[in-house]
């Protein structure tokens, strides 16, 4: 199976909402589980800005209306930013190994291209890159720390 196909494979099990699958063959045996700490915090970053269309009590929008300006400020801020997104589930690396420096650190330039990072899932090292030029801002993602698929790891002012 080539690294495409698991890719595929993992993006379709993610969509599915299964929680764990097994494909077992002669040739080879994949075995899926979703870790749900992790499901949990990547749903709890875009639950945050949400709060404005659901407020039930008057005292809830005066509360809520300097958060969603607050978060409209940095919004708008980060609107103006492009971000790097993970293509896949697994963990995120920033160095190729324990003892290189950063592929990149804030506030290197980058190209279309470049590598920015590495996601390991299922034992192959993939390398992630740029898929715009520009200035990294911030990065989104601790070191060796699992992320799901579509979530953003960098921030890159294209400017």
């Amino acid at each position: 199976m080539k690294a495409k196909e698991i890719q595929d494979l993992i993006n379709f099990i993610s969509k599915s909402g299964l929680d764990e699958v097994n494909i077992e063959t002669e040739e080879f045996k994949i075995k899926v589980k979703k870790q749900s700490e992790v499901k949990q915090v990547v749903q709890a970053a875009p639950a945050a800005p949400s709060p404005a269309p659901a407020p039930a009590a008057a005292p809830a929008q005066s509360e809520s209306k300097p958060a969603e300006s607050k978060e409209a400020a940095s919004g708008g801020d980060d609107s103006k930013y492009v971000e790097i997104k993970s293509p896949m589930i697994g963990t995120f690396y920033r160095t190729p190994n324990p003892e290189s420096p950063s592929f990149v650190n804030v506030g290197d330039s980058v190209k279309a291209g470049d590598t920015v990072c590495i996601v390991e899932a299922m034992k192959l090292f993939n390398e992630i890159e740029s898929e715009v030029s520009g200035k990294i801002v911030k990065v989104l993602v601790e070191n060796a720390t699992p992320v799901e698929y579509d979530q953003p790891l960098f921030l890159v002012d294209p400017a």
